[in-house]
């Protein structure tokens, strides 16, 4: 089964479940959540977020480098080269906007949240911002997916110890977290420090228990560099940059 939606590319990968706050200003960008407040809100105001792999979150503006004189590029595809889809990466998440909120200089305010995987199948360029056709990714369980999450829980509860520790932070251990296997295995892959193309590695997975055994791998072997560095600079384990558009 295939579905056609509004397509907003990230330098960052949005898992299922976890929360994207979004602060929107180009106007393609603006005529998408425009077009999204036209859906009554008792129903869904769905959007798709994909990986960039070659291009610019945010289209430049002025001109530019090594031609002073070059003007910038406009409209949908702006960052994206001729051909958008080679840009991003192949599969995505499905957004579902929750609170859309327009300031007064007509730039918007985006909290979303992610529900389900998707994979890219064309991007129309044709409006004023893209749309994609995309195919729904199940998510299935694999082969041993209960006893990997206990497992990853207990890795990334060491992992967050040492990351605290090379802080010189306390760790909270109020928080509760997940054992429902899927939930485990985004959560974890979307608080974890890794590079955009390890995470979207792991959005990628063919089901929950490859994704989960690959995170194990990670956790120890994250865990065990943490052990030799000096002391890091405080920030928040699970708190991901907003992006900017």
């Amino acid at each position: 089964m295939t579905v056609r939606l509004p397509l907003f590319p990230l330098n960052s990968v949005l898992f299922p479940g976890l929360v994207l706050p979004l602060n929107v200003f180009e106007e393609r960008y603006r005529a998408m959540m425009r077009e999204l407040l036209k859906t009554p809100e008792e129903e869904p105001r769905r959007f798709a977020v994909v990986t960039i792999r070659d291009g610019h979150e945010v289209a430049q503006s002025a001109p530019g480098m090594p031609d002073p004189t070059a003007l910038p590029e406009r409209g949908p595809t702006a960052g994206f080269g001729p051909d958008p889809v080679k840009a991003f990466h192949g599969v995505g998440c499905v957004a579902d906007a929750a609170t859309i909120r327009e300031r007064e200089d007509g730039t918007f305010e985006v909290l979303a949240t992610g529900t389900t995987r998707v994979r890219l199948v064309s991007v129309d360029a044709s409006g004023p911002f893209l749309t994609a056709e995309l195919e729904e990714l199940p998510e299935e369980p694999g082969d041993e997916a209960g006893a990997l999450a206990e497992g990853v829980l207990r890795a990334f509860r060491q992992y967050q110890k040492r990351l605290a520790g090379a802080r010189e932070r306390s760790l909270s251990t109020t928080t509760e977290l997940p054992d429902q296997p899927s939930v485990v295995s985004y959560l974890v892959a979307a608080a974890m420090m890794l590079d955009t193309p390890t995470k979207q590695r792991l959005l990628q997975s063919p089901d929950t228990a490859s994704r989960l055994r690959d995170e194990l791998k990670l956790l120890r072997t994250e865990t065990s560099i943490i052990r030799s560095l000096p002391s890091l600079p405080s920030s928040d384990l699970t708190r991901g940059p907003t992006s900017l558009n």
